[in-house]
């Protein structure tokens, strides 16, 4: 009797280290260092499903273990538009169809980017579009207007964010107020590349990439280009020792539904699944990195109507030239994944991420100012 209890007891032991084991491997409640959000823009489920079909029933995303759904309506609109969701997602606020991480009293809300930089952790933002533009702007601008490209730019440089990559040249330098931000930027010690491989892999400095004059073009011309910045971006923020925020955007998923260009969006989403891919050999081999890979909204009201997946081809059908507010999925990864299942608002993944960062959540307590 005493040797089955006393195997009972060991087979016990061994069965709530090895379920602790996999949880601190794919989904721990332990606290990231590093925390990477990549933003499909425009992605739901029906584009995911397609990048799928595309790439024989295969995507990075799709394994990752732990899956949400996220509800995306503005605070005026059951139909959001990118600056809103960014918004949401940033600052943790609703707000007007338009605005950027502006509360709708149209004054500043804090981003968790922001967030980040007070709490003595690097910061980075990537996008394939405008580094200016709707959903990157969110994270490190306040305007009540996501067409105010130059004062966006602006915005850019009352932050000490340590690595930025994408389009947008004309809002830095060709400006029609004459200011030359870049100049400005080198004054501030960091340095300012237009070529992603003309930055050097073993750069220590804070540094720009800016890829295009506004935005970059589609994959085919484009390239490997997000696949690179992403990977440069790693690099660089793998050296800061306090840890890092880093968000990635494939933007022109989004672009693709409003075209209603199915080989546009899956083309898209092959090069977004690609940098996941790239964000998740990182983190499953450094251990201490979240991953979140999401959406803004969706675009396009995307059906998938037939096509094969061993040949890897996709039809589908489409309800709209513009967003839907369908959920949006959310696949996580790393420590503290599994608190990113479940169904939830685009507030409540801001929320999800400042518990993750293990900051505090000052909303309640500062609204900043003009």
């Amino acid at each position: 009797m005493k040797k089955i209890i006393t195997l009972t007891i060991t087979f016990t032991c061994l069965f709530v280290f090895v379920l602790c084991s996999s949880n601190r491997k794919s989904g721990s409640t332990e606290k990231p260092v590093n925390i990477i959000l990549m933003i499909g823009d425009g992605m739901g489920v029906s584009q995911v499903y397609a990048g799928m079909m595309a790439n024989h029933d295969n995507l990075n995303m799709v394994e990752m273990p732990w899956v949400g759904l996220m509800k995306t309506n503005s605070a005026n609109r059951l139909i959001t538009d990118s600056g809103a969701a960014g918004t949401a997602i940033a600052t943790g606020f609703k707000t007007f169809n338009g605005a950027i991480s502006v509360g709708m009293d149209s004054l500043p809300r804090k981003t968790v980017l922001e967030y980040a930089e007070d709490n003595g952790i690097a910061t980075g933002l990537i996008s394939t579009s405008a580094i200016t533009h709707a959903t990157p702007a969110s994270f490190i601008s306040h305007q009540v207007s996501r067409n105010s490209y130059e004062a966006i730019a602006e915005d850019f440089l009352k932050t000490e964010v340590d690595v930025i990559i994408g389009g947008g040249i004309d809002h830095f330098k060709n400006r029609t107020d004459g200011k030359v931000l870049t100049d400005i930027l080198t004054e501030k010690k960091y340095r300012v590349f237009y070529n992603i491989d003309s930055v050097p892999s073993s750069i220590k400095e804070n540094f720009y990439v800016l890829t295009a004059p506004v935005h970059n073009p589609r994959v085919p011309e484009r390239g490997d280009m997000l696949l690179k910045a992403t990977d440069l971006a790693l690099q660089s923020l793998d050296r800061r020792d306090a840890g890092f925020f880093l968000m990635i955007e494939g933007s022109q998923i989004d672009w693709g539904g409003h075209e209603n260009n199915t080989e546009y969006i899956v083309n898209e989403m092959l090069d977004f699944d690609k940098a996941v891919g790239k964000v998740l050999e990182y983190a499953k081999a450094k251990g201490n990195t979240l991953v979140i890979v999401t959406a803004d909204h969706e675009c396009g009201g995307m059906a998938i109507t037939g096509g094969n997946i061993e040949e890897g081809r996709v039809e589908a059908g489409y309800c709209s030239k513009n967003h839907t507010p369908v959920l949006v999925p959310v696949f996580a990864y790393g420590p503290d994944s599994k608190n990113y299942s479940g169904v939830f608002d685009n507030t409540g993944l801001f929320q999800k991420l400042i518990n993750s960062l293990d900051i505090p959540d000052e909303r309640d307590i500062i609204t900043l100012e003009n």
